[in-house]
């Protein structure tokens, strides 16, 4: 069984540097650099995605409850566990008993297999819908008892992937793999290479992403040395590939986690990447690390020529490390202001060291009475399951440049099934998708809260749809549909009804299809008033005619409940 990264990191020497002073001048006035231009991992916020649950009786081949339990062939409980915090598991349709007591609310204690294709899926809807870019998928040693599973979950992410129109990207983690040199080649042209096929897999500079996470080190997990390091980054990049190093934290003065002589290593790679997880654990650790080792970072890449893609964490849950979301958006406020101009998630899904941004229980009503575990509102602030996804949502748009740069979270912690549903335009920050777009208009200027940005779609191609995602079932009475204000834009008449969904793939008319005027001497708005208000997560807005322009056209859509 793969050992997580934490195990190494909690027994290495601390970090950090001394001192906590703020944000220096430097990283403040950093200007943005990347080697490349914006691609599928340029430009773009990624999530380490493990995929590694499993549960006795979801058919994987490993038929045991992988990573749930310590002792992996007896259901997971208080005395046998592998997890530290517990997931919110009320988005899946296949569920597992385990040997915990009730939830806090008397539901069974069940668990998610992330063999089930639903569990994928599942997950891929959720980056879909905060506008989360890429899921790196993690890939231990796949020559054990687990490499049939982690087999069939490479096709199973490439699936959803797909279905939701998510990047991904295999990421080696070389960990414990004692014939690494030929077997990551052989495992690559055999088995990996073959999903590069996928429209849904990354491509950086034309050529495919991949990552290889651990050379350097300075640990017994991961004793190879430099020369065999530089031969599997070169043999990779003689393959066609843009490859990623995910590298340790001082990588550019080769002491403290790295081992020394591994410079020729790190300057090979495409993009780099170091590990930050166990370094820093609240916002004076955010600041300094930015000071001590991003900026510094930021600036050898572009020596080099090199893409720079530092760790952004939520915090650990049972370190009391998350601040309902002050210690994350500190790190992408930090990162955004230094000029970094990609991010990696640590991690999506890692409930075993209580680093995810997946859903997560919210209060102890949704946690086993008898587990110990905390829930996001462990500071006595109530945190919706998704919040963490709500942000690295947020995150994604500052470092876009959707929204300004700010050091207070756009998004406040509350929402989903903690607060009654919020006022206001609701679409505001939500995600979207789209029928189509054409050139750099996509769908997410329609609710970026900028007038003159917006959404066109494909000429002519009637019809075309808009969705956006309210981010949970809430009361709509009324949308406000804008165009630019400036008067270049003429009057237009715009055709479209209205639809809303629970799960956005079955949709129900809310309103129908109607003429709506667009007239620059009243603003370029229209207002779409609903017979009735109805509760619903998912807007759809489906076009078939335009007097103006032969494609669909919003600057901005405002969903109102009143």
């Amino acid at each position: 069984m793969g050992v997580t990264r934490r195990v190494f990191l909690q027994a290495a020497v601390a970090a950090t540097a001394t001192g906590t002073a703020v944000l220096t001048q430097t990283a403040a006035a950093g200007s943005a650099f990347a080697a490349s231009g914006p691609g599928d991992v340029v430009g773009k916020v990624t999530v380490g995605y493990q995929g590694w649950f499993a549960c006795i009786g979801d058919g994987a081949p490993i038929n045991a409850w992988w990573h749930w339990s310590a002792n992996d062939a007896t259901a997971p409980s208080p005395s046998n566990t592998g997890i530290v915090a517990w997931p919110d598991v009320s988005d899946y349709t296949h569920t597992y008993q385990t040997g915990y007591a009730a939830l806090g609310n008397g539901r069974p204690a069940t668990l998610f297999s992330s063999y089930d294709q639903q569990t994928v899926d599942t997950h891929f809807l959720w980056l879909q819908e905060n506008g989360i870019d890429v899921a790196a998928l993690q890939r231990f040693n796949p020559n054990g008892s687990e490499g049939p599973t982690r087999d069939d979950m490479a096709a199973k992410v490439r699936s959803s992937a797909e279905k939701y129109g998510r990047k991904f990207y295999i990421m080696y983690d070389v960990s414990d793999w004692t014939n690494m040199q030929s077997e990551i080649k052989t495992d690559w042209t055999s088995k990996m290479h073959a999903h590069t096929a996928s429209s849904a897999y990354a491509v950086q500079n034309g050529k495919p992403v991949v990552c290889v996470w651990g050379f350097g080190f300075a640990d017994n997990q991961r004793p190879f040395a430099a020369d065999a390091c530089l031969d599997v980054v070169n043999w990779f990049k003689s393959q066609g590939c843009y490859v990623i190093g995910g590298v340790p934290t001082w990588w550019r003065t080769g002491d403290r986690d790295s081992r020394a002589g591994f410079s020729d290593v790190y300057h090979a790679f495409d993009m780099l990447s170091p590990w930050m997880v166990g370094r820093i654990g609240n916002v004076s650790d955010a600041d300094n690390f930015c000071n001590v080792a991003t900026v510094p970072d930021l600036a050898e890449c572009a020596t080099y020529g090199i893409d720079y893609q530092p760790c952004v964490l939520p915090g650990a849950v049972t370190l009391r490390q998350r601040a309902h979301g002050d210690f994350m958006w500190r790190q992408f406020y930090n990162m955004v202001r230094a000029g970094v101009q990609s991010v990696y998630i640590s991690m999506f899904d890692e409930f075993n060291e209580g680093n995810q941004i997946a859903k997560t229980a919210e209060t102890q009503a949704q946690v086993p009475t008898n587990s110990g575990f905390l829930a996001l509102d462990e500071d006595g602030t109530a945190c919706s399951s998704d919040y963490y996804l709500r942000l690295t949502g947020d995150g994604g748009r500052m470092l876009k440049g959707q929204i300004a740069l700010t050091a207070t979270r756009p998004t406040q912690p509350v929402g989903g099934s903690t607060t009654p549903p919020p006022t206001g335009n609701l679409a505001l920050h939500r995600s979207t998708s789209e029928s189509s777009h054409t050139q750099s208009y996509g769908s997410g200027n329609a609710t970026d809260g900028d007038a003159n940005s917006y959404w066109e779609s494909a000429n002519n191609a009637f019809p075309q749809w808009l969705q956006v995602d309210l981010g949970a079932a809430t009361p709509v009475k009324r949308l406000v549909l804008d165009l630019p204000p400036a008067t270049a834009w003429a009057t237009r008449t715009q055709t479209l009804s209205v639809q809303g969904s629970a799960d956005g793939s079955s949709f129900t008319q809310l309103a129908a299809s109607a003429g709506y005027t667009f007239d620059p001497a009243t603003g370029n708005a229209a207002t779409v008033t609903l017979p009735a208000s109805v509760t619903t997560r998912y807007v759809r807005l489906n076009f078939t005619a335009n007097t103006g322009w032969p494609a669909a056209q919003l600057s901005e859509v405002q969903v109102f409940a009143s």
